[in-house]
């Protein structure tokens, strides 16, 4: 159950030499890039804390001895001693979107996973047994940071204090270090800065420092915020400071950390103490080669444990992780990697135990989500059974509001207090597990680029399954070996001296358990010929049935290339085609543009034939009119040398005669001009003759 408040996260992705007010994410940020880019870009982030362990570590170590006491008594001592580990941000990424908050746990290709109790106690040092972090929230903490730390809250409904304000109460005003300054030097500084600070007796102004110190560890680390201010929905809880050590700071943690896991992936920050994450990882999934050991022998585990750097870019690591996780083999992956280690070193774990393997409620104030081990039997070292691996319970989000969890989710506070419910195996292996898994999520669990062809999932239930195979057989052979050294111990013991005078019952005794022995030894015979028999056959059958299946995803690429190659031979062809109309369409083009041309050319050539025809009707007209002259003048007399002087004159006639007529019409009545007629000319005599006298 999720009822969030107004904080934030305690850690965020710093992206360099781009403004996060552009991009706020990098999906975002791809979005504007090719895909062939996609999985080399190089984008420099790092996951930053608003304060980290530097700080905190510089402040315990300038605490006096009393106050160091009194933190060994609420149990924060090994946690507070943790050396700082640098963050693996791709790897937490990869992760987190590896996360099905369905089920409450990681998804792999070779099952469920999910961090336990017992990863937390272990890696952290924080107790997990005892009371329950809960209590009551309110819409305003104002009162109690002003009564409990002195400090003052600027808005009357926040739930925040401001993180530079806590740390300049205990001494450490600026926690950068300065230029030229070595990181021994700069912690020795803060170290100094905060002794000087803090009250050296007990009373009033100790107990406000380790109010102060207990806000800045616990708000900022157990239960970060993404924001730079500090939460204190715990404030309640640090009354009481002699009842501090009686509350499950580590299951807070791990409920937390589930509330922040099931966020959006688009989210550049989630609240939580990473580091868990990031060495639960370097535990289960050794092959990742993430992590390298510093100091053997180290509890708290966390310190164990150092980030391998990577220098390539954030989402070439995240793609990277998702093929490894992608391809891991179900034999490198470690379900229960904590049998070897001593817990006498560990008295938190000795305490927790009673708590382990069991489904329980975890509570944080208004965060309540269920530990799931069903589905994660595995973890436990039992077989996987088939079970429904939905959550179980509802979440729902509210506002902030004065809410007394302790009322409000009684059952599941009913549930912690009884200490859950303890899983058991009903299964003899896993097999039928491996199949359901298979069937259920399919391609869901493989995020990396270079995911295996496995169509029907069949390949990764295959290998689940013989992995399974192989372990059973393996456990058989350590029951038939312990059995067997047993078997020598009463041989042996059977064996020596008689002692039957002093004690006549022991000699019955010790037939007794020689037949027993005889007898233990030939079934454990037949035990182990049966089982390796049939773990044999089955490992056979298995690997069989993998090489087959193995082979159909080759045939199915064949069969996919030859598709593609067809289809490319299609798209040729109608490359082809294309071109071949293109080339049509240009050429109708270039031939409609030259008839258009034509048909300009035409209609020019027929002006020019109807202007010939109209010159071509003139000369005949003038020709006819030349033909009729000739004819008058050859019977008027007029001699043909005067001919077109002749024409030329009756031409000039004529128009004057028109414009005569147009006068007439135009004058009106009772002029007395009228038109005159003109005298045709008088003939010329012809050259050689004379007038007749």
């Amino acid at each position: 159950m999720r009822f969030p408040e107004s904080d934030g996260g305690s850690v965020a992705l710093r992206r360099r030499q781009i403004p996060c007010r552009l991009i706020r994410t990098e999906s975002y940020l791809c979005s504007f890039l090719p895909t062939s880019d996609l999985l080399v870009f190089a984008l420099q982030s790092e996951l930053r804390s608003r304060l980290g362990w530097a700080v905190i570590r510089a402040i315990y170590d300038g605490l006096s001895d009393f106050q160091v006491r009194r933190f060994e008594g609420m149990g924060f001592g090994p946690f507070l001693r943790l050396e700082e580990l640098a963050l693996d941000v791709a790897l937490i990424q990869a992760l987190k979107e590896r996360w099905d908050p369905e089920c409450h746990a990681f998804l792999f290709p070779w099952g469920h996973m999910v961090p336990t109790l017992e990863d937390v106690v272990r890696i952290t040092g924080l107790r997990v047994d005892g009371q329950a972090v809960t209590g009551t929230t309110y819409t305003s903490y104002q009162e109690l940071v002003e009564r409990l730390l002195g400090l003052e809250v600027r808005g009357e409904r926040s739930s925040l204090v401001q993180r530079t304000v806590l740390q300049a109460s205990l001494g450490v005003v600026s926690a950068r270090r300065q230029t030229g300054e070595e990181q021994a030097e700069h912690m020795e500084r803060m170290t100094d800065d905060a002794r000087a600070e803090m009250a050296e007796e007990e009373g009033e102004a100790a107990d406000r420092d380790l109010r102060w110190f207990l806000t800045l560890v616990i708000g900022k680390m157990i239960l970060g915020t993404r924001g730079d201010p500090v939460g204190c929905r715990f404030l309640p809880l640090l009354e009481d400071l002699s009842s501090m050590g009686n509350y499950a700071w580590g299951a807070a943690l791990l409920a937390h950390l589930f509330d922040s896991l099931g966020t959006s992936s688009r989210e550049t920050g989630v609240s939580g103490f990473f580091p868990l994450l990031q060495v639960w990882a370097y535990y289960h999934l050794p092959s990742l080669g993430r992590g390298v050991a510093r100091r053997c022998g180290a509890v708290p585990l966390l310190q164990l444990w150092q980030f391998c750097r990577d220098e390539r870019s954030l989402r070439r690591q995240v793609t990277l992780i998702h093929d490894a996780l992608d391809t891991v083999p179900f034999g490198h992956v470690q379900w229960t990697p904590y049998v070897g280690e001593d817990d006498a070193t560990q008295p938190w774990v000795k305490r927790g135990r009673p708590y382990f393997g069991r489904d329980i409620w975890l509570h944080c104030f208004n965060t309540v989500v269920p530990l799931h081990h069903r589905p994660v039997a595995q973890t436990l070292g039992l077989h996987q059974a088939v079970r429904s691996w939905e959550r179980p319970g509802h979440s729902f989000r509210g506002i902030q509001q004065v809410t007394d969890w302790t009322v409000r989710v009684r059952e599941q506070l009913d549930d912690w207090e009884r200490r859950g419910k303890e899983v058991v195996s009903e299964a003899a292996s896993d097999e039928d597990y491996f199949r359901a898994y298979a069937r259920k999520y399919g391609a869901q669990v493989y995020k990396g680029s270079r995911r295996p062809l496995d169509p029907e999932e069949r390949i990764s239930s295959l290998e689940g399954i013989l992995h399974s195979t192989i372990q059973q057989r393996d456990d058989l052979q350590a029951v038939v070996d312990q059995l067997r050294e047993e078997l020598d111990c009463a041989q042996q013991m059977v064996g020596g001296p008689s002692s039957s005078r002093e004690d006549p019952g022991r000699s019955v005794l010790e037939g007794q358990l020689a037949s027993a022995a005889a007898r233990a030894e030939d079934a454990l015979a037949q035990l182990r010929e049966r089982e390796l028999r049939t773990a044999l056959a089955r490992t056979t059958m298995l690997e069989a049935e993998m090489a087959e299946l193995r082979l159909r995803p080759e045939a199915a690429e064949v069969a996919r290339w030859r598709q593609e190659a067809e289809a490319v031979a299609r798209w040729q062809q109608e490359a082809a085609e294309a071109t071949h109309w293109r080339l049509e369409v240009e050429e109708a083009v270039r031939l409609r543009a030259e008839a258009g041309d034509l048909r300009t050319q035409m209609g020019e050539e027929r002006h020019r034939g109807d202007m010939l025809r109209s010159e071509m009707r003139g000369l005949e007209r003038a020709l006819a009119l030349v033909g009729r002259s000739r004819s008058v003048t050859s019977r008027s007399g007029i001699p043909s040398g005067y001919a077109g002087h002749y024409l030329t004159g009756s031409s000039r006639r004529r128009r004057n005669e028109e414009e005569e007529r147009r006068r007439r019409e135009r004058a009106p009545e009772g002029s007395e001009s009228g038109p005159r007629v003109m005298a045709p000319p008088s003939p010329r005599p012809p050259e050689g003759t004379g007038e007749s006298g």
